[in-house]
């Protein structure tokens, strides 16, 4: 893999004072996995070009791993892509390489490093979500972003572009170490693949290198969580620090309505407006991969049944599977329901969401809003019966196919609410996900993932069986081809 950053400004060979780089000779270091070289293909008073090429062993790769992690292909150790593209083991080597530059320090020219300097950066070879993504990443902090695309194979055209682009990055002006600190932090966002254990040393880096600049990107929640691989013990407090001090800016995720007080004004739940990209979790990514760039899916599908809920306006909701308790923690703050009632199968989740929920210390007035209950889906409960809405969020695909006939009687023939919110993966959508093999599902405990075709169909056969018309929506970012990362069908009574 190699980079390059040019400059022109006067005299341009002063990059070789802030790198810490002589131009005139070629210099090696070793670093994980193999070794970086530094060298100038061009140094002039109107040009210099630095370069830094990576090489590493992929044999030495493979012996250095400590066993397979279950995941991949059966040749994978022998047979991929991290000899060659800008990954985690560029950005080390950028920190090895140039890490007195990215600090801002020059013994020579001590007034150097504050000078903004005309730079271009050329990185091949970048894998990338998308090729939108790195624009998303790089032109908020002010770059020119030019994307080259490669062919799968230049022989087979039909075969389409791959997933790796050379970047092209301009600046009019800016001090180098912003420059080496962009890429120290992005690289490894972009390709998500790290060599490196994650844990609270890679928090403290990443509040080290992006704290002055992270906080303002809009992107932030997205750099942090595919920076800190998805791990919630450190994308959330990491997040909580970077936005610590910063009035203006607030993350999505809605209040705790527990502590908002019986005479608080209602706030309704709004709309999610992002979404996640594609490819942007592994395996587990749909249950804590990423919503919009402040949500995860999981809490955006919340959110949006939530809103639907608000928008009805109902006086009695139930949530049937209702886990920890997340969905009722929305709905509590929607002050014209009058009565929740959370029913799930596991006598453990419901205890986690009574402690979630803080029952024991609720105010009298809002106790008598809220019950938990135990109970299966499967069989007749009187206990469902009178309810204007009932919501069952990613609950079918965890029920063997045929159990589902039993579902419907109990809740749409017996229980009977005005209105029924369904919501499924969307099982069109999986191919995105770049580590789930063919025919995997996104969970362990997935009994089926339903296509757009194969939901509504059984959610049109359910609807003309009850009485109920029926409405499907898309949740999250609609992709041509495989639609949206989850489905929901809005059952209404016509009865």
């Amino acid at each position: 893999m190699l980079l390059t950053i040019s400059t022109t400004y006067q005299p341009a060979t002063d990059l070789g004072y802030l790198l810490h780089k002589n131009p005139a000779r070629l210099q090696s270091i070793e670093v994980a996995g193999g070794e970086a070289h530094i060298f100038y293909p061009e140094a002039s008073a109107e040009r210099c070009t630095a370069a830094l090429l990576l090489d590493l062993d992929p044999i030495g790769l493979v012996r250095g791993r400590s066993g397979s992690n279950g995941e991949g292909f059966a040749l994978e150790q022998y047979v991929n892509d991290r000899p060659y593209v800008a990954s985690s083991f560029l950005s080390a080597a950028l920190s090895k390489a140039f890490g007195t530059a990215m600090n801002g320090t020059c013994k020579d020219k001590p007034d150097l490093p504050a000078q903004a300097l005309p730079l271009a950066v050329k990185v091949a070879v970048v894998s990338a979500p998308g090729p939108d993504w790195p624009r998303r990443l790089f032109e908020p902090l002010g770059y020119e972003v030019e994307i080259e695309t490669t062919p799968l194979d230049p022989t087979v055209p039909e075969w389409g572009d791959s997933r790796y682009y050379t970047l092209h990055l301009h600046h009019a002006g800016l001090r180098l170490q912003d420059v080496l600190t962009h890429l120290y932090v992005l690289l490894p966002v972009l390709d998500n693949d790290k060599h490196y254990y994650i844990g609270e040393n890679e928090a403290e880096k990443l509040l080290h290198r992006g704290g002055d600049w992270l906080p303002q990107h809009p992107e932030r929640g997205f750099i942090t969580r595919r920076y800190l691989r998805y791990l919630a013990a450190y994308v959330n407090p990491t997040l909580a620090r970077l936005m610590e001090g910063d009035e203006d800016l607030t993350e999505t995720s809605p209040p705790d309505p527990l502590s908002r007080g019986e005479g608080a004004p209602e706030m309704p739940v709004a709309e999610s407006s992002g979404s996640p990209s594609p490819r942007e979790r592994g395996r587990g990514g749909e249950v804590n991969g990423e919503g919009d760039q402040r949500l995860s899916l999981h809490d955006q599908r919340l959110q949006q049944v939530a809103h639907e809920i608000y928008e009805l306006g109902p006086k009695r909701v139930l949530d049937l599977g209702c886990g920890e308790g997340k969905l009722l923690r929305l709905l509590l703050r929607q002050s014209k329901i009058e009565y929740l009632l959370g029913m799930d199968v596991s006598h453990q989740a419901l205890a986690r969401a009574a402690q979630r929920l803080h029952l024991d210390e609720m105010p009298p007035r809002q106790r008598t809003r809220l019950d938990l209950i135990q109970g299966s889906l499967l069989y007749r409960d009187e206990r469902l019966a009178g309810f204007d809405a009932a919501a069952l969020v990613e609950v079918i695909e965890h029920l063997d196919e045929n159990r589902l006939a039993a579902l419907e009687a109990v809740v749409f023939g017996q229980a009977r609410p005005a209105h029924v919110f369904v919501t499924t993966p969307n099982a069109d959508y999986n191919q995105l996900f770049e580590k789930l093999n063919a025919g995997e599902f996104r969970h362990d405990d997935h009994r089926f993932e339903w296509s757009r075709a194969e939901f509504s169909a059984w959610a049109a056969g359910v609807a003309g069986r009850h009485g109920y018309q029926v409405r499907l929506v898309g949740m999250g970012e609609e992709v041509e081809g495989v639609g949206a990362p989850s489905q929901m069908a809005v059952f209404e009574t016509t009865l």
